[in-house]
């Protein structure tokens, strides 16, 4: 987004307590202890890998495991915080859960595979509301075109000491994510830990020679609030968004990252309960220093056409709750021994009591390094416009949905959350236009829409910001702004040789995870007689047999 200069200078400068045991006690304090900036090192997390590889079939299947279960991870210096985690085969739990890298493609050159994912459920009991509960999940693979029986469905439970498998195509590549999607439990089980990011390439990813290995990293961005004994305390504000005053990186509160001179990839994602961030580089940590800058590369579901160049301090990378942007650094223009810092000034719907949010961490150049990697002027070939698809004089189904609160409740086209209730029925391959209004009140919503990926037709009648103009599964509806999208409901597997097209329920939500969970989300049907998500439940544990 592009900001004017007055508002540049403006820029420049600068509840409940929540464990594993008891959601009923009230905060001891406002503010998260004080965190020494930028004196931890950036946790990178481990990459998981498959506990068994079948390849007999046309397309190989990985086999990975994990285990969700409590643990004490120390995020504050000296301190352990009660979380609950995935942990993967073999690796120590971690706030943030394990990356996973997959190959996807449905091209014989991709060496595309198939993904099996099994999630035991260990974490157990919690008191919420003076009661005991069990903490039953639901992984939802965010940016997958999975089956509904594998999409994560809301009421698709694994309950505490059961166990689900989900089979994932990887049918293109992205940056996608896992996380907890337990109908009204979500923003609570994410951010007490249930995240993970999950990486697919293919054949065109890799022939560019962009930034790879130890210089393509991903960046997990959260935002949290901690009491004095360094628990984390979660504050809804009365079922209206969430907000932390410690920035995570990867699990590390404001961190710093050595650097060498030469070009990176990172890879963004907001896993915040509520938070939009706002980001672009500074020289400075107190203010925006300009002529700083980065490329986009790819948005939520791949490549984009062309790098989007973003220079502080007018270019601000906003990004909203679920949003995936890849962006590439190159740092030999600095200095050994210089600091650049990734700020994220306040945005308007970001609800703040002080300033702690805007620095999220720091680089520091170090050494010159070889850098074969490159950043070319085209990253992939033009893809067609939806809209280009459309024959000349037909009419494309046209639907509207409208994100408010109204009588204490977030709905979308007045109504709420129902698991018995289609909100559309588009039929398998069918183009269609959605309009997400927003008619205001105060509150940003980004809209995920699952199992498809969509284009951005314009906002308010405006073209999509050039970082946008790529396939997207969430958009980042603002206030008083009505969004065109036109997407294709089908995935590129679908159909496989001799197989129907996929059918079957997936959900539409707010992403700010704490208005999905009250109650603004509603869900679709593709064409009719499609397999239920919840065909395939979650099992005891005790039948569980190896893979």
């Amino acid at each position: 987004m592009k900001i004017t200069r007055r508002e540049a200078i403006k820029l420049v400068g600068g509840g409940v307590l929540l464990s594993p045991f008891s959601f009923a006690q009230p905060a001891q304090a406002q503010f998260s202890p004080t965190i020494p900036r930028f004196q931890q090192p950036l946790k990178l997390p481990p990459v998981l890998v498959p506990s068994k590889t079948n390849t007999n079939g046309k397309r190989p299947i990985d086999y990975y495991e994990i285990t969700m279960e409590p643990a004490e991870v120390e995020i504050l210096p000296g301190l352990k915080t009660k979380m609950w985690c995935y942990v993967g085969q073999g690796l120590a739990p971690a706030a943030i859960g394990p990356v996973i890298r997959q190959r996807g493609g449905v091209e014989p050159e991709d060496e595309g595979r198939t993904s099996v994912i099994r999630f035991v459920n260990r974490l157990g009991t919690t008191i919420e509301q003076g009661k005991v509960e069990p903490i039953a999940t639901s992984i939802h693979l965010h940016g997958m075109a999975s089956l509904p029986q594998y999409d994560g469905y809301a009421t698709d439970l694994i309950p505490p000491d059961y166990f689900k498998d989900y089979i994932y195509p990887n049918d293109r590549a992205a940056t996608l994510w896992y996380h907890d999607h337990a109908v009204h439990k979500t923003s609570r089980n994410v951010y007490m830990g249930l995240a993970g990011m999950y990486i697919v390439d293919d054949a065109k990813d890799r022939a560019l020679n962009l930034p790879k290995g130890d210089y393509d990293i991903p960046l997990i961005i959260q935002d949290k609030k901690f009491n004095a004994a360094g628990q984390l305390v979660f504050d809804d504000r009365g079922q209206r968004s969430a907000f932390g005053d410690v920035v995570l990186v990867n699990g590390t509160p404001f961190p710093h990252l050595k650097v060498a001179r030469r070009k990176y990839r990172f890879r963004l994602l907001n896993a915040s309960p509520s938070r939009v961030y706002q980001l672009v580089l500074s020289q400075s940590a107190t203010s925006l220093t300009g002529k700083d800058s980065f490329h986009v590369i790819s948005t939520d579901a791949g490549l984009l056409e062309k790098p989007v160049k973003m220079t502080a301090p007018y270019d601000l990378l906003r990004i909203g709750v679920g949003e995936r942007y890849g962006i590439v650094i190159d740092f030999k223009n600095y200095p050994k021994g210089s600091k650049l810092y990734l700020h994220s000034p306040a945005f308007s719907n970001n609800v703040d009591t002080t300033n702690n949010t805007s620095v999220i961490m720091r680089f520091d150049i170090d050494d010159d390094a070889i850098d074969d990697s490159a950043l070319p002027d085209v990253l992939r070939q033009p893809f067609t416009r939806l809209v280009e698809q459309i024959p000349l004089g037909q009419s494309v189904p046209t639907r509207t949905f409208r994100f408010e609160r109204n009588g204490n409740q977030w709905k979308i086209n007045n109504r709420t959350w129902d698991e018995n209730r289609i909100e559309a029925n588009p039929q398998p391959g069918a183009i269609e236009i959605w309009n997400f209004v927003n008619p205001g009140g105060g509150w940003t919503h980004p809209v995920h829409v699952h199992f498809v990926d969509f284009q951005i037709i314009d906002r308010n009648g405006l073209p999509p910001r050039p970082y946008e103009r790529g396939w997207k599964d969430v958009v980042l509806l603002d206030d008083f702004e009505t969004i065109r999208i036109i997407a294709k409901f089908s995935a590129p597997l679908d159909p496989t040789p001799g197989k129907q097209p996929i059918k079957g329920k997936y959900m539409m939500h707010c992403h700010n995870l704490v208005h999905e969970d009250h109650d603004m989300m509603t869900q679709f049907e593709i064409g009719s007689g499609g397999v239920s998500p919840k065909s395939a439940p979650a099992q005891p544990i005790a039948n569980m047999q190896p893979f």
